[in-house]
């Protein structure tokens, strides 16, 4: 605002005013408080629960089992709630208790949590997928279908290092063996409810059936009627909890989105994009050397810098720069999205990592020492993402 105010006289507050609120006059943004609405009925409906159930048949006799338990958890929740503190805020709840009662330490529970919720806005249909996809203009379904292999990867990564970890330290499994092919069947088929939520949001906009923000009212009806019909634990009592909640969740995103269009606007009147663009390819005219500095960047700027925001601020300015450079825009946005979520669990400022240390009472110092190897294997990730292109963009490429 000092600058529109003190700088450019040509710009009237009024002017700056209507572009803060006209910015938002989009109908692809109603897909957010949609999305954000999901996540919340999913609490109240039982859903949570079921994966849960899914989560521990699958992974629970795994070394580790609980531990292991969380970050599948964090797999099968991205795809429906697609927030990052609401998952860790609900695992610290729900599994990090139990997790003490096995015999894991509280600071390991922490890091487990803090690391498995950065999965949940990767896969689809994470609201950060929407907000870069608006952002950079480019196909929301697209960001979506490429959501899924950087989740899976993340997974994996966090599976293997909990393994490792299990061994030396002696955490055993939650259960007595491998569970047997008809126990499973039966929990996916008790499942099956939660479970269709992303793949049918996927499908429904690869094959033309409805638009994302269609597909965000029709996932609110359809976990509705799961709630309220199959494992009948939404009540009316809930609602207002509900809808106060995705107000809440709506009213901070959308504040982060007006507040980055009129930044946006600042930066385009300045040509600041233009500038770090020819300061880039300047500084180098390779793509993967261009790729090493933006990752430097964008990791250094997550421990300070809440994700959302720092999405919203970066993409405006580094979108550009990139694409010049031949990178897919598509790609850049899973290096990006990726990116800030392992600044979501880094100290000192990461969000996840504040709210699983308050809900469980655990020291920074103690979880930093738990998380690095995390980390670690998050990062060896984003780095896998970003030099393998066909890798990072395989589902939208094999959908077409």
């Amino acid at each position: 605002m000092y600058y529109f105010i003190f700088v450019d006289n040509i710009m009237s507050m009024n002017m700056i005013m209507q572009r803060f609120v006209t910015s938002i006059e989009s109908f692809p943004y109603l897909a957010v408080p949609f999305f954000i609405m999901v996540g919340s009925v999913m609490n109240y409906s039982g859903i949570s629960n079921s994966l849960m159930a899914m989560a521990e048949v699958l992974a629970g006799h795994m070394a580790g089992g609980l531990a292991q338990v969380n970050v599948v958890l964090s797999m099968m929740m991205g795809g429906i709630s697609g927030s990052a503190n609401a998952d860790a805020a609900m695992q610290s709840k729900i599994l990090v208790p139990e997790m003490k009662k096995r015999g894991f330490s509280a600071p390991f529970s922490a890091a487990v949590t803090a690391a498995s919720s950065s999965v949940s806005p990767v896969i689809p249909p994470g609201t950060n997928l929407i907000i870069y996809a608006l952002i950079a203009n480019v196909s929301v379904s697209k960001m979506f279908m490429a959501g899924y292999t950087p989740g899976v990867l993340m997974t994996l990564a966090l599976m293997i290092t909990v393994h490792v970890i299990s061994k030396k330290r002696g955490y055993k499994p939650s259960r007595s063996g491998i569970a047997r092919p008809k126990e499973i069947a039966r929990q996916f088929i008790d499942s099956i409810w939660a479970l269709f939520i992303p793949f049918g949001i996927i499908l429904g906009m690869r094959f033309g059936l409805f638009t994302p923000t269609e597909a965000g009212g029709i996932a609110v009806f359809f976990c509705i009627i799961i709630g309220v019909f199959v494992y009948k634990k939404l009540e009316w009592k809930h609602i207002p909890i509900i809808l106060r909640d995705t107000v809440y969740g709506t009213g901070s995103v959308m504040f982060l989105i007006t507040g980055a269009k009129v930044f946006g606007y600042y930066l385009t009147l300045e040509r600041i994009p233009q500038t770090i663009t020819a300061f880039l390819m300047d500084f180098t005219d390779s793509k993967f050397i261009l790729l090493i500095i933006i990752n430097l960047l964008l990791l250094f700027i997550g421990m300070f810098i809440e994700g959302g925001a720092a999405l919203i601020i970066l993409a405006p300015l580094l979108v550009p720069a990139v694409t010049s450079m031949g990178v897919d825009p598509i790609h850049f946005g899973v290096i990006l999205i990726v990116n800030i979520m392992i600044g979501g669990i880094t100290p000192p400022f990461g969000s996840m990592m504040f709210t699983t240390c308050t809900i469980v009472g655990v020291k920074l110092d103690d979880f930093v020492k738990e998380i690095i190897p995390f980390i670690m294997a998050l990062l060896l990730v984003l780095i896998l993402l970003t030099y393998s292109a066909p890798l990072a963009m395989f589902v939208p490429n094999l959908l077409g």
